[in-house]
C-alpha cells in the first residue's frame, strides 16, 4: 500500500513527497484520480493538481479509457539510473552474502566477445586456488558462469561457442578435463536453460565444479552472471542441485537492483530434477 505523506512535512517538501507518492501509486496500479487519491491520502482536487503537473512534465501520461500510466520521462530516467550504477558495486553486497554463506569462491562476470570477463571475485574461506581472477577472460562454453551467460542464446551459438572453446584451450595448452561430446553438451545446455542455471562439471578446470545463474536487466536481457565454485571435495555432485536455489536467489536479487521483475520470481524447477547419465547436468 502506498504511504501517505506526513502532515508535518514542510510545505515544499510535502508537495514533493506527494508528487512522488502519486508516481508510486500509479506504478502500483492506481489509474483513476479516486484510486490515486485514496492511495496517497489526498483530496480529489489536490490529487488532480499533482497529477496534472506530473503529466505536464512527462512523469505521467493520461490515456483515454485507461487513466494514468507512467510517462516517458520516467522510462528515460530509469535507463540513466541503470547506466550510472556500476554493476560490480551493485552486486557486491549480494555476492558477499553468498560467499559468507557458502564459504566458497564467488564470481561475477559479463560477456566480452566469445569469452567471459571476470568483473569480481570473492575467494571464499577454503584456501583454494583457481585460475580465475578479476580482469581475466575464459571461453564462455566451458565455464559455469559462461554457460549461464549463454542461456538465452540459440543452438547455433551454442555450437559455435563450443568449437571456439575447444580451440581456446588447445591454443592455451590447457585442454578441458571432462568436456562431453557436442550432442551431450547441447542437451545439457537445454536443461540448464529450462532450469535457469548452469553447472560446471570440471569442464573448464580439473577438480573445480560450480553453480552459476544469469543476472538480468530491466528488459529481461542477460547482462551478467554469478557463480559459486569450489574444489570437488567441497562440491560433490549432490551439492550442486542443493546449492542452485541459493545462487538463483542471489542472481534474482541483483537483477531486481537493475530493475528486473518477473511474475514468477524464483519459480524455478527443483535442483534435483536434472540428472544426466549419472551426473547432475
Amino acid at each position: 500500500m502506498t504511504k501517505t505523506v506526513p502532515a508535518e512535512s514542510p510545505a515544499g517538501t510535502q508537495t514533493l513527497l506527494r508528487g512522488l507518492a502519486v508516481i508510486d501509486a500509479v506504478a502500483k496500479g492506481a489509474r483513476s484520480l479516486p484510486a490515486i487519491g485514496t492511495a496517497i491520502g489526498c483530496t480529489r482536487s489536490t490529487t488532480h493538481r499533482l497529477a496534472a503537473a506530473l503529466v505536464h512534465e512527462g512523469f505521467l501520461k493520461q490515456i483515454g479509457g485507461e487513466g494514468y500510466v507512467l510517462g516517458s520521462r520516467l522510462i528515460a530516467l530509469g535507463y540513466q539510473a541503470r547506466d550510472q550504477l556500476p554493476l560490480a558495486a551493485i552486486a557486491r553486497p549480494a555476492l558477499e552474502g553468498l560467499a559468507e554463506e557458502t564459504q566458497d569462491t564467488v564470481h561475477l562476470g559479463v560477456v566480452e566477445g566469445d569469452e567471459v570477463f571476470y568483473l569480481d571475485k570473492l575467494p571464499g574461506n577454503r584456501g583454494l586456488q583457481m585460475r580465475s581472477r578479476i580482469g581475466y577472460r575464459m571461453p564462455l562454453a566451458f565455464t559455469g558462469i559462461g554457460k549461464a551467460l549463454m542461456l538465452d542464446m540459440d543452438a547455433d551459438d551454442w555450437r559455435r561457442l563450443y568449437e571456439t572453446g575447444l580451440r581456446w584451450h588447445a591454443q592455451a595448452g590447457s585442454g578441458p578435463a571432462t568436456v562431453p561430446p557436442l550432442d551431450d553438451y547441447l542437451t545439457r545446455l537445454k536443461d540448464y536453460a529450462a532450469a535457469g542455471a548452469a553447472f560446471d562439471l570440471e569442464e573448464n578446470e580439473v577438480g573445480i565444479r560450480c553453480v552459476a545463474a544469469p543476472v538480468r536487466d530491466a528488459g529481461g536481457a542477460i547482462v551478467a552472471a554469478i557463480s559459486v565454485a569450489s574444489a570437488v571435495p567441497y562440491m560433490p555432485l549432490e551439492r550442486l542441485p542443493r546449492l542452485r536455489p541459493r545462487v538463483l536467489a542471489t542472481a534474482a536479487a541483483i537483477s531486481h537492483e537493475l530493475g528486473w521483475h518477473s511474475p514468477g520470481d524464483l519459480a524455478f524447477p527443483r535442483g534435483d530434477e536434472l540428472v544426466l547419465q549419472g551426473k547432475v547436468s
